[in-house]
């Protein structure tokens, strides 16, 4: 049979179309007339639509015709045809006429009949808004009519005032002859006919409501006329929405606890109870900003710094990743802290079994040193620092750099791992490097070999260099070995803090802040793919923006009570 009537089709539709603006922004910088890009309205209007038990609701707050202009190649053009391809329409004549400038998708149930027998099905709802009434309508009409044509046994209901219109989901005789004696294939068959189903409707003058149950669209009606019951009476909702900055294209509500739930995790620690995120278009790239609500006083891990670290000048500019703040001595009663125990808990079980599968270089370097990191390192650094890695050219291992503001408790924390290295059998030697002093951890190795005299062998004495460090300025500057010792001071101009790239990157993002997390993609991107194998899935999928990312910055901001702000900004190649 013709499976027109799959629903699958209209959601992903609706996913894409919300994915678009994503897509779309890496053509703004190839257009020579980029379009006047701005939404519509600052919060979705389809929330009213939303139960507040919803787990996650997206939107894109623009009109897709908008996104046009930015095309190169006529990417959303194709993207446009295929989602409609197998059901018949046409989306220039059919859709674009009367769509608006919301697309928003929601997940509004866990299980539709709450019924575990069948399995879980959640809820889903997309709310499409629309500036022709009659001609959405039509459209309607149209979609359902087609799809009768293609098999489908349809419904109509008058349900407070709104036409519904759906497929008929009663399980029919052959489907039960499948299975006569076999209860759990009835309730899989019954469970397929709800999949593949669709209902429609248009509401009022502004909206038409595509859901995968007639349920999903009745409870939708509710929520309007019972105001209560919708996203937009949540609390934890309207704190969100207040967070929302100026000008974004797209947003994404998530009820942290109601997310868990529907991935099958167990919320281990819930400091965070919900998070909002906006996606906006930069002239220099897309920059993603988040707020994660919470009910405690946000606690700082230090205070916020209006412009770069001194400790970035001593890392070279050909680092692929730099960690740059102050004070991490504070860092693990910080809210990012309880963030990161809150996601690692939930989705991995422990902070340990996360660092352990996607941090493996700092696991191998606190097992070899015999340190933990937060006792012996963290706890004396109070003042600014950056942690850089470099990418090595014949070696998986990367290069690292650790600089750190020089004080008191720096000077007894040198102390303590000098003390932890000699402890390790390491012996601390003083050389001179380009006419500076430098301090080296260094151990003696022996390696044989065959000697010319038949009866006899000799060895070869090996030094190692297992760390260094030295004092540059106001800073105490730690590296793996010589070779990045003598980048950092042979080449003092060439530093990341001067890179026009870093450069354009933090001047995205919001200051003061709490630092920056820079990656440089197409440095980093061997390393990431080795550490994380899914990224190179993830990659495919998202092939136009990893082909076009040039580099990404991370940093949290922000002092409001009761929120954790932060943003994200991908830095794109424009030429």
């Amino acid at each position: 049979m013709n499976r027109q009537r799959s629903f699958i089709g209209f959601i992903v539709a609706g996913a894409i179309a919300l994915l678009v603006i994503a897509i779309a922004s890496f053509y703004w910088f190839f257009a020579k007339n980029p379009a006047n890009l701005t939404a519509s309205t600052g919060q979705p209007s389809a929330a009213i639509f939303v139960s507040k038990l919803s787990p996650v609701m997206v939107s894109l707050l623009t009109n897709p015709e908008r996104l046009q202009a930015l095309e190169r190649e006529g990417e959303l053009s194709k993207l446009k045809t295929s989602l409609f391809a197998k059901s018949g329409i046409d989306y220039k004549e059919d859709v674009q006429p009367w769509l608006g400038d919301e697309i928003t998708l929601a997940i509004t149930s866990l299980d539709i009949d709450r019924d575990r027998e069948n399995g879980q099905q959640p809820g889903y709802l997309l709310a499409l808004a629309t500036k022709q009434p009659e001609k959405s309508r039509e459209f309607v009409e149209l979609l359902f009519s087609k799809r009768a044509l293609g098999g489908a046994n349809l419904a109509v209901e008058q349900y407070k005032g709104v036409k519904l219109i759906y497929d008929n989901q009663e399980v029919s005789t052959e489907d039960k002859i499948q299975n006569p004696k076999d209860a759990r294939g009835l309730a899989n068959a019954s469970l397929s006919k709800i999949q593949n189903s669709l209902a429609g409707a248009v509401v009022g003058e502004g909206f038409v409501l595509f859901a995968n149950d007639p349920k999903v669209l009745r409870d939708a009606i509710n929520n309007v006329q019972a105001p209560d019951l919708n996203l937009t009476s949540s609390p934890e909702y309207q704190k969100a929405i207040k967070q929302l900055p100026k000008g974004g294209l797209a947003v994404a509500f998530l009820n942290l606890p109601i997310v868990a739930k529907w991935q099958g995790l167990e919320l281990a620690e819930q400091t965070y109870n919900s998070e909002i995120i906006s996606l906006a278009l930069n002239p220099k790239g897309l920059l993603a900003e988040t707020s994660f609500l919470t009910s405690s006083e946000i606690v700082s891990p230090s205070s916020p710094l209006s412009k770069p670290v001194g400790a970035l000048q001593y890392v070279p500019a050909s680092a692929g990743l730099a960690i740059s703040g102050s004070n991490l001595s504070n860092l693990g009663n910080s809210d990012l802290a309880k963030l990161w125990r809150q996601a690692t808990a939930t989705i991995y079980g422990s902070e340990e079994d996360v660092v352990s599968r996607f941090a493996k270089p700092l696991v191998d370097v606190q097992k070899r040193w015999g340190i933990n990191f937060p006792e012996d390192i963290f706890s004396w650094v109070q003042g600014e620092y950056a942690i850089a890695l470099l990418p090595a050219k014949e070696q998986t291992t990367p290069h690292w750099i650790f600089a750190v503001e020089k004080s008191e408790s720096v000077d007894k924390g040198v102390a303590r791992l000098d003390a932890i290295a000699s402890s390790n059998g390491l012996s601390i030697n003083p050389l001179t490097l380009s006419k500076q002093k430098i301090s080296a951890w260094t151990e003696l190795t022996t390696a044989t070999k065959k000697s010319d005299v038949k009866e006899g062998t000799s060895f070869n004495i090996e030094t190692k260099v297992r760390g260094l460090h030295t004092t540059l300025g106001n800073y105490e500057i730690f590296t793996s070995d010589l070779e990045t010792m003598d980048e950092i001071l042979t080449t003092k101009d060439n530093s990341l803090i001067d890179n026009p790239n870093f450069k354009d990157s933090i001047a995205a993002i919001h200051q003061p802040n709490q630092g920056y997390i820079y990656l440089d993609w197409t440095k980093s991107q061997n390393l990431l793919e080795r550490q994380v194998p899914i990224l190179k899935l993830v990659e495919v999928l998202g092939k136009p923006f990893f082909d076009n990312l040039r580099s990404l910055t991370v940093s949290s901001y922000g002092t409001d009570t009761g929120a954790l702000k932060g943003g994200v900004f991908f830095q794109l190649n424009n030429s």
